[in-house]
C-alpha cells in the first residue's frame, strides 16, 4: 500500500494536531508541506477525486487572498479554473489533509481523521 501522506502547514496548529494524531497510532506519514511545493493540477485533480469533493470545496474563502481575488463558494468558474487557483496559490488550500491511495481525509476537525483512519484499519 502507498505510504500516508499528510499536506501539512507547520505554522497551523490543526495541522500540528493531525501530525501528533497520526504519530500517537505509530503512522509516520509522508510530509509534504504544500507552501513550499505546491501540488500540480493532476495532483490536485486526484486529490479532489480521493476527497470525493470538488476543487471548490478545498477553498479556504476566509483567507485573505480569497477575499482579494474575490471568490465565493457559490462562484459557477469552471473546474479547471478552481484547480489552477489551487495550483498557484496553495495558501487558499483547505488543511490538513492526509491522504493513502484512493482515499484522503481533511483533518479539520481532527476527530474526522482519527474517523477516516479506523476506515483505513478495517
Amino acid at each position: 500500500m502507498s505510504p500516508l501522506k499528510l499536506l501539512h502547514n507547520p505554522r497551523c496548529s490543526k495541522s500540528r494536531e493531525a501530525l501528533a494524531l497520526l504519530r500517537e497510532q505509530s503512522i509516520e506519514p509522508e510530509i509534504i508541506e504544500y507552501l513550499k511545493t505546491p501540488l500540480d493540477l493532476a495532483t490536485l485533480d486526484r486529490l479532489c477525486s480521493a476527497l470525493q469533493r470538488e476543487p471548490q470545496d478545498l477553498i479556504r474563502f476566509k483567507e485573505d487572498l480569497a477575499k482579494q481575488l474575490d471568490l465565493h463558494a457559490n462562484d459557477t468558474r469552471p473546474r479547471q479554473e478552481w484547480l489552477q487557483l489551487l495550483a498557484q496559490h496553495p495558501v487558499l488550500l483547505e488543511r490538513p489533509i492526509a491522504w493513502q491511495g484512493d482515499s484522503a481525509a481533511i483533518g479539520r476537525p481532527t476527530e474526522a481523521l482519527a474517523e477516516w483512519l479506523e476506515t483505513l484499519q478495517r
